[in-house]
């Protein structure tokens, strides 16, 4: 087994080493939860994962943050529970996720993610289709395989958020084909497409470890909010973000005509800057030049949005949600040490560049 580093303080939370506890917590039980996978979905799910290249040879790939698996295995000690507990619970919540990766990825027709090939570019859509389903019949696997009652509330709280997740996206591929869309609906959608998984992340170590309802509901409520100010970030990250540090195109919510938080706060404040990018993304959806679009048209659209007040507004739509998240802490009787952690998870989702 590989050491786990070490927790950090409550005075100076390390997040990068509360992040890397979760991962290397995680990932060996989860390589060998993916190892059951018959040939070549196995192959494919390594690939996604990371831990091969597209020939087969051993990677040591970009995993992604990794906030969920810390989120899990941090809310097991709010019980007194060894962060251990977690683990299936951070298991099972980084497969739903990366089932949903392989299935947006392929529907957003995205080509990259974490500076690689996405699997259906490299396999296939039926090999991503099939292993994101996989990974999420091994998600409900992992849990009730524990054969515990508290592994059965934790499954339970899974379906729910995976309900919703993929309610979520549902929402999302409509509304790119809706000429508006409200702020309002924009977050319900994020909600649950984002808020809803990470919700779950804040609360199931915590069931896992015997957690009363009341308990679980108060950190759903952290990993909710804290979700909506994830998915805002990533909406800025989305429009304006390095493509050196996010992995994706410049522009890529825009090539996508995604209805994000910039996109329809822009369009609800009304002014000139909104009337005119409301005029022209209104032409786009009926453009059958879209695709071949220049660097320039694009850049004219996303100065449109700041202009308009859309990448400040997002920026503290952020923030508000953050507050949101820290309050929502208020409710659960837990270690100074512990509410440090998830404090400083909170302040890093809204800090980072990736």
């Amino acid at each position: 087994m590989p050491t786990v580093p070490p927790a950090p303080t409550a005075d100076a939370v390390d997040v990068t080493a509360l992040l890397e506890r979760g991962r290397t917590l995680a990932t060996p039980v989860l390589r060998a939860v993916v190892d059951r996978l018959a040939p070549p979905m196995d192959t494919v799910a390594a690939y996604h994962f990371g831990w091969i290249d597209a020939q087969g040879n051993p990677a040591d790939g970009d995993g992604g943050k990794a906030v969920r698996p810390a989120l899990a295995v941090l809310s097991a000690e709010v019980t007194g529970a060894a962060p251990e507990v977690g683990v299936p619970g951070a298991v099972a919540v980084e497969l739903v996720h990366n089932f949903s990766l392989l299935h947006d990825d392929l529907m957003d027709g995205d080509e990259q993610r974490r500076h690689r090939d996405t699997v259906w570019k490299i396999h296939g859509p039926a090999q991503a289709i099939l292993v994101g389903d996989a990974l999420f019949a091994l998600a409900g696997e992992a849990l009730l395989e524990l054969g515990t009652v508290e592994a059965g509330r934790a499954a339970r709280r899974l379906t729910a958020a995976s309900r919703a997740l993929i309610d979520g996206q549902a929402q999302d591929i409509s509304y790119e084909h809706r000429d508006r869309v409200s702020v309002e609906e924009c977050l319900e959608m994020e909600g649950n497409k984002t808020g809803a998984l990470l919700a779950c992340a804040s609360s199931i170590g915590a069931v896992l470890g015997g957690a009363d309802d009341a308990t679980a509901d108060a950190l759903e409520r952290y990993g909710y909010h804290l979700g909506l100010a994830f998915q805002a970030i990533d909406d800025l990250l989305g429009i304006w973000g390095d493509p050196e540090a996010t992995g994706k195109q410049t522009w890529s919510d825009l090539r996508q005509r995604k209805k994000s938080l910039p996109v329809v706060a822009a369009l609800a404040a009304g002014g000139p800057a909104s009337e005119r990018l409301g005029e022209i993304l209104a032409a786009d959806a009926k453009s059958s030049d879209f695709a071949n679009f220049s660097e320039e048209e694009f850049a004219a659209r996303a100065a449109l949005i700041e202009e308009a007040g859309g990448r400040d507004w997002t920026a503290e739509e952020a923030r508000r949600q953050h507050t949101i998240a820290i309050e929502a802490l208020d409710a659960v009787d837990m270690p100074d040490r512990v509410r440090a952690r998830f404090t400083a998870l909170a302040d890093f989702v809204v800090v980072r560049k990736r």
